[in-house]
């Protein structure tokens, strides 16, 4: 099995979107560690290639690391650092296992101009509701949105694998694997299930990419590498198509009139390793 040591990020090697709507990610540099060594994770806002702004503690309301046998641990907020652009925690490699991390964000609200709420539609792909807006006459009205992340990734600790890649976190959208990615190679089919709180979430558009992967769309911003869409019972699944860091993610919106806001929105990813 592939091991790594745990020295973290360089440059970022993709521009950040133009539209200013960010994703975020539990970061790793490496997915696999020996037991008992040091395991730094990265919380970025942004895109998966740069972060734009550290987070604030108090957007932090579910933090969790599950482990072999299912154990859970909350990091304590001290384990917690930041630097200009980064939030950051390090813990510790605990017995051989599959690990999972899931961190839960407060929602906020933003207002958006019209048109710039469209563009951040299109430009993060929540292309059903921009048809939406278009179909309905809505492309000129601006919107309030209410929105929280809510962020997974899963590592190695040795070699034995272990059922914490199927743990539900039970957050309002969930990315959940139905295979433990770290039994899986270049080739084969990575299948998740999306839960929308706990229930499948059919017909949701679902992106993913992997590191290094270098491709431009016909206005120049970054081209995922995959788009699918859940079937009826919550599943989607595509060609892990070369070894190295994955990368999931989505964005759930409905709209809804609600203490003065247009629409709601929900972002998940989960990031994972391939081995070579």
């Amino acid at each position: 099995m592939k091991r790594a040591t745990t020295t973290f990020f360089g440059a970022a090697l993709l521009l950040a979107s133009a539209s200013g709507a960010h994703d975020m990610f539990l970061k790793l540099e490496s997915h696999f560690f020996e037991p008992g060594s040091d395991v730094t994770i990265a919380l970025i806002n942004g895109t998966y290639d740069r972060s734009e702004n550290a987070i604030a503690r108090d957007r932090m309301i579910d933090v969790r690391v599950v482990g072999p046998e299912s154990e859970v641990a909350s990091p304590p907020v001290s384990d917690w650092w930041d630097d200009e652009t980064t939030t950051w925690l390090a813990v510790e490699a605990g017995a051989p296992g599959t690990y999972a991390m899931g961190v839960s964000t407060r929602a906020r609200t933003i207002d958006l101009a019209a048109a710039d709420f469209n563009e951040y539609l299109e430009h993060d792909g929540v292309l059903d509701m921009l048809a939406a807006r278009e179909r309905d006459g809505k492309l000129a009205q601006d919107a309030s949105e209410l929105y929280s992340k809510h962020v997974k990734t899963i590592y190695q600790v040795g070699d034995a694998t272990t059922g914490a890649w199927a743990e539900r976190f039970g957050y309002p959208i969930e990315i959940v694997p139905l295979r433990n990615p770290y039994e899986l190679g270049a080739g084969d089919r990575f299948e998740f299930v999306v839960l929308r709180d706990g229930e499948p979430a059919p017909g949701q558009l679902v992106y993913a990419s992997h590191a290094g992967h270098h491709r431009h769309d016909e206005g120049g911003g970054h081209a995922e590498a995959v788009s699918t869409r859940t079937a009826d019972d919550g599943v989607a699944g595509f060609e892990l198509t070369t070894a190295g860091r994955w990368y999931v993610r989505l964005i759930h919106m409905v709209e809804r009139t609600e203490e003065k806001t247009t629409h709601e929105s929900n972002w998940a990813t989960l990031t994972f390793e391939i081995a070579e």
